[in-house]
């Protein structure tokens, strides 16, 4: 379940600079990591910044929100990169 939320706001961050990221399936996926973050900051500032018009401030607000949630899921052990073949 982490794995595959991480995939989709993975996937969110590649899209983020084109359109906005505040859809259903990125709610699930912060919804199903919260949990697992002691800090909720990077959570809401995703989809915060997922909902923003400015495409410039949209990418990097989501990128840097996705990185604050995978070092918190790896600091927590929950989870691992896998390298895709």
């Amino acid at each position: 379940m982490i794995a595959l939320s991480v995939h989709i706001l993975r996937c969110g961050v590649s899209r983020c600079s084109e359109a906005r990221v505040d859809v259903p399936e990125i709610r699930l996926a912060l919804r199903c990591l919260l949990p697992h973050c002691p800090e909720k900051w990077p959570l809401a500032l995703y989809w915060d910044s997922g909902s923003q018009t400015n495409e410039i401030g949209r990418a990097q607000g989501v990128t840097a929100a996705f990185n604050g949630i995978v070092r918190q899921l790896r600091r927590a052990g929950c989870y691992e990169e896998v390298s895709e073949p």
